[in-house]
């Protein structure tokens, strides 16, 4: 009987210079031969960094707020203290700021849908930026009131916890003021990324928030 050999079947190797075998891939390169089109996109160093800097931000804070709870069941010595009602001003003044920051992002949005530049935007972040200071001058004025009452940083600790957390939100308010500035100025020159002027408005609306939930801690502790 006669067995019947099967030849293994051929593969055509491309020789150098033959992309004929490539051809369901020509179209993942761009026609110039840039390869660098088509790579990934790497994540914006700005995105990072505010998420980085929230994170630390958010990680201090709750350090704070243990502490005060843990000296708060620590000792006989917690003596409540009232709250200056100039903190609710404060309060609407960054609150304000957060909506006019959201209104300039609209606007510089609808200046590059339409091709144009507007001084609109200027305008917004300006009032943003006065509404933030205000924010820290009613700060400021908080602190005068409890001074006036006789209450320092040292007098007892409700008032120490007072001073610290207040000072310190102060400060990260103080850098996101800066980063305003910073904002505008790229503005100014219409070289303004639209990564930059999100990373500001997301540190500008978590400080915001981080606020409200200070608020009502000192409120409830203090």
């Amino acid at each position: 009987m006669a067995t019947t050999v099967h030849e293994s079947p051929r593969v055509k190797t491309p020789r150098k210079g033959d992309h004929s075998g490539w051809r369901g891939f020509r179209h993942l390169a761009p026609a110039d031969g840039n390869l660098r089109a088509v790579k990934d996109v790497p994540v914006d160093p700005s995105q990072t960094a505010i998420w980085v800097a929230i994170g630390a931000i958010t990680m201090s804070f709750a350090a704070l707020t243990s502490a005060l709870v843990v000296r708060e069941g620590a000792g006989m010595d917690w003596q409540h203290i009232a709250l200056p009602p100039i903190l609710f001003f404060n309060t609407l003044m960054l609150l304000a700021s957060s909506a006019t920051l959201e209104i300039t992002r609209r606007q510089i949005a609808n200046c590059q849908a339409i091709g144009t530049p507007s001084t609109a935007p200027i305008k917004w972040l300006f009032a943003t930026l006065g509404l933030g200071l205000l924010f820290v001058a009613g700060q400021f004025t908080a602190w005068l009131q409890l001074k006036a009452e006789g209450l320092y940083l040292a007098t007892n600790p409700n008032s120490s916890f007072f001073y610290v957390f207040t000072g310190v939100h102060a400060v990260h308010v103080l850098g996101g003021l800066a980063g305003l500035i910073y904002v505008m100025s790229k503005l100014r020159r219409s070289i303004l990324r639209r990564s930059t002027f999100a990373a500001t408005a997301q540190y500008w609306h978590f400080i915001g928030l981080l606020w409200l939930y200070l608020l009502c801690l000192l409120w409830i502790k203090l």
